[in-house]
């Protein structure tokens, strides 16, 4: 049987009819085939020379030529003793084309597809890959996308392989309501959702597109937000949606019940381990009677008290919570249980599916080791350590039977997702015009977990460039190592008349020392330089810049508290952060610098309206002599509203009112942000505020030229009113500040309105 190479057309099988007796072959034929080896053929039907077969073994043999995928018809003609087996082979595809596609590029569809070139064509298979396409667009929220596959042939048994896809347009959420939710109202569920509805700037995000899957991970999350609130009976019972006629647009309807909201209630420990005294465990507990209930909140505990006997050398003790409900009062009395738990270790950590990142970044996730006693809280949380990592789109972390009955297995099973970017951005300031910027950064350099940032930007008045790189296990601890360096030169800097070249580098070590506090230490050296006054500008300034070059080396700390990072309160929380810097280990400047922030925050009406207080304030003393330069004294920009930067503080009222900064300054801010009654989906709120505070305090007020200068250095306060709209985009938060001093002074700058964007703090 001889083999040629070449290519047929495409018809559909038939089998010829078999008459109902038995077969015997003495040799078996095979016609038709040109690519395919006679006795890969021959093998596929299965039937041996002397071999009596029947009419139903001949269809089976039939049967599997056909199953192979080669062939597009197949003929079986018993002739005498010879099986005459005629084929038509599938041609072989010369090429893969797309057409249509404009939201998805070839690439993208190429690695879709199954269908390659110089493979043998399979008319299931292509249409496997066009269903799998049509998928694609559906996940993009184009549900009335169709592909068909085409085939073109050409010359020598090949065919061109083409998808023909019509896009359609994109199947928006038209409408996202929400059945039986008393306690919160729709706008404040739809915060919630990872799916959104159809806004103003729907052509350009895509969370509003209606993707199937994420309706249940939005399940989870108001089941989530609503347990955090007390609601510990709340059910979210159906998420349905509809379509339009038009196939353009859903309908999605959330069917939710709420149950009642528990408070905690009677809160009691007790010990059910001979000699192991539970009122030890029950003083480090953090919940009280009146608290509402949360799982955070009783997971928070267990884990003070389960941690508290590890530090006691107490293995396998397990705290189980008991909960008593009182339905009438709205309670649930809470008794902890230390109870001996079972005599399990961890076997091993097995990692799976980190194709870059290595093996140690997740790892150092867990606080157990292997070898170590199985803790089922402590394994939830390391796996929610890993998905806030952002490393990953999926982190399952399961645990199975070992080798022995007392031993387990942990699986951690990771799918990568990209974390790297280049961003290329425009920014515009009222005060500082426009400017340009690019960013390249990687939060997970070389698979290490290290953060690279690299930054260029350019505007009108100012040049920055910087780098900074962080390590945040340091030596396998729970210390993070940064470096920062930056340089920036300005000409006329908050609409001054000079310039300045400002270089840094600064190393820090920061760590935990608490629950919810970190304390950081670092390393800052400075060159600062003053430029371009003209002759009629401030004698203080003038001195400023004879000194020419001037260094700083410091030292410094700074500690922060942060209770909103826990979910205990999901309403609100606090934040303080308290630093010092200590300029004077060598370099040309000596002082200590101390900033301090508190900003308390919480959510009333529905948690629709957010109220917070932030007070700020920053003191510089000069020691040695020296006395501190306009580089390092503090402005107060952005800080009281309503004035332009460099608007407040000291003057020399001689020298064309020239800003100098001050060595202290204070500020009270009360904020409350709410809606103004426009569809959620535009992502527009408002924001009422009111400022008050100053910058003063010079050490020189005589330019070092005799006396007689005219600066005012005093503590005036000044204060101001005024409204923001918040606008959600996807280059960012804006802020659009409208405001009006309450309080000022004559020669104080003011700036009515102001375009930013939005920061947390």
């Amino acid at each position: 049987m001889a083999l040629f190479l070449s290519s047929a057309a495409i018809s559909g099988p038939f089998l010829t009819p078999a008459a109902a007796q038995s077969y015997s072959f003495s040799s078996v034929q095979v016609e038709g085939n040109q690519a395919i080896e006679s006795a890969t053929i021959v093998a596929y039907a299965g039937i041996g020379r002397g071999e009596t077969v029947s009419a139903a073994r001949l269809n089976d043999a039939y049967q599997a030529i056909v199953n192979s995928g080669l062939f597009e018809s197949v003929e079986l003609v018993p002739q005498g003793g010879t099986l005459l087996i005629r084929v038509v082979e599938y041609p072989m595809i010369n090429i893969v084309n797309f057409e249509g596609n404009r939201r998805l590029d070839d690439e993208e569809l190429a690695e879709i597809a199954k269908s390659k070139g110089r493979l043998v064509y399979s008319p299931s298979q292509a249409e496997e890959d066009a269903a799998n396409i049509a998928d694609a667009y559906r996940q993009r929220g184009r549900i009335a996308a169709t592909v068909e596959p085409r085939i073109i042939r050409r010359d020598g048994n090949r065919v061109d392989l083409v998808f023909e896809i019509t896009e359609g347009r994109v199947a928006e959420i038209e409408r996202l309501a929400f059945v039986g939710n008393r306690a919160f109202s729709d706008r404040r569920l739809r915060q919630v959702l990872e799916t959104k509805q159809a806004g103003l700037l729907r052509q350009i995000i895509r969370s509003d597109t209606f993707v199937a899957e994420r309706l249940e991970l939005d399940k989870q999350l108001l089941r989530d937000f609503y347990l955090a609130r007390g609601y510990a009976d709340v059910q979210v019972l159906d998420a349905t949606s509809d379509v339009a006629r038009e196939r353009d647009a859903f309908f999605v309807t959330i069917t939710i019940r709420e149950g009642q909201q528990f408070r905690i209630g009677d809160v009691s420990t007790v010990s059910e381990i001979e000699g192991l005294e539970a009122a030890e465990f029950a003083a480090v507990q953090r919940i009280r009677p009146g608290e509402v209930w949360s799982p955070a909140l009783i997971d928070n505990n267990i884990a003070r008290m389960e941690n508290l006997a590890l530090r006691k050398g107490l293995n396998f003790v397990r705290v189980d919570p008991r909960i008593t409900r009182d339905e009438r009062g709205g309670v649930l009395d809470v008794e902890f249980a230390i109870v001996r738990g079972e005599r399990i270790f961890v076997e091993r950590i097995d990692i799976e599916g980190n194709t870059t990142t290595l093996d140690q970044v997740v790892r150092r996730q867990f606080r157990t080791a292997e070898g170590d006693p199985l803790n089922a809280r402590e394994i939830r949380q390391s796996a929610e350590r890993i998905r806030a990592l952002g490393f990953f789109s999926d982190a399952q972390v399961n645990a199975e039977p070992g080798s022995t009955p007392d031993q387990v297995v942990v699986n951690v099973d990771v799918e990568e997702q990209p974390t790297g970017s280049l961003t290329f951005g425009a920014s515009y300031g009222v005060a500082s015009g426009i400017g340009f910027n690019i960013s390249l950064s990687e939060q997970n350099f070389l698979g290490r977990g290290q953060a690279v940032g690299l930054s260029l930007t350019s505007g009108t008045d100012a040049s920055e460039g910087s780098f900074t790189f962080r390590e945040p296990a340091f030596l396998g601890r729970d210390v993070a190592l940064k470096f920062g360096i930056s340089y920036r030169e300005s000409d006329n800097e908050n609409s001054a008349t000079f310039d300045t070249r400002v270089g840094r580098i600064s190393p820090a070590l920061e760590f935990p020392v608490g629950e919810l506090s970190r304390l950081e230490i670092r390393y800052t050296y400075q060159d600062s330089k003053i430029t371009g006054l003209p002759a009629t500008a401030s004698d203080i300034l003038q001195l400023e810049q004879a000194q020419g070059a001037v260094t700083t080396s410091s030292v410094g700390y700074t500690y922060s508290y942060d209770s909103r990072i826990s979910g205990l309160n999901p309403r609100g929380g606090v934040l303080l952060r308290f630093g010092q810097d200590f300029a004077g280990l060598g370099g040309d400047s000596e002082y200590v610098m101390t900033n301090v922030l508190a900003l308390a925050e919480t959510r009333i009406r529905q948690e629709e309206v957010t109220l917070r207080a932030i007070f700020e304030g920053g003191m510089i003393n000069s020691l040695g002599g020296t006395n501190s330069r306009i580089t390092e004294r503090f402005f107060g920009n952005g800080k009281i509203r309503g004035f332009e930067p460099g608007g407040i503080g000291p003057r020399e009222l001689s020298a064309d009112n020239e800003a100098l900064g001050g060595n202290m300054f204070a500020v009270a801010r009360f904020e409350a942000d709410f809606p103004l009654g426009l569809p959620e989906e535009y992502g527009i709120t408002g924001g009422l505020f009111l400022d008050v505070g100053s910058v003063w305090s010079l050490d020189n007020i005589n330019g070092g030229v005799g006396g007689g200068v005219a600066v005012d250095d005093s503590l005036n306060l000044r204060s101001s009113v005024g409204f923001s709209v918040f606008w959600t985009t996807p280059v960012g938060p804006l802020r659009l500040n409208f405001s009006t001093p309450l309080v000022k002074e004559d020669y104080d700058l003011e700036q009515n309105f102001d375009l930013t964007v939005s920061t947390t703090f």
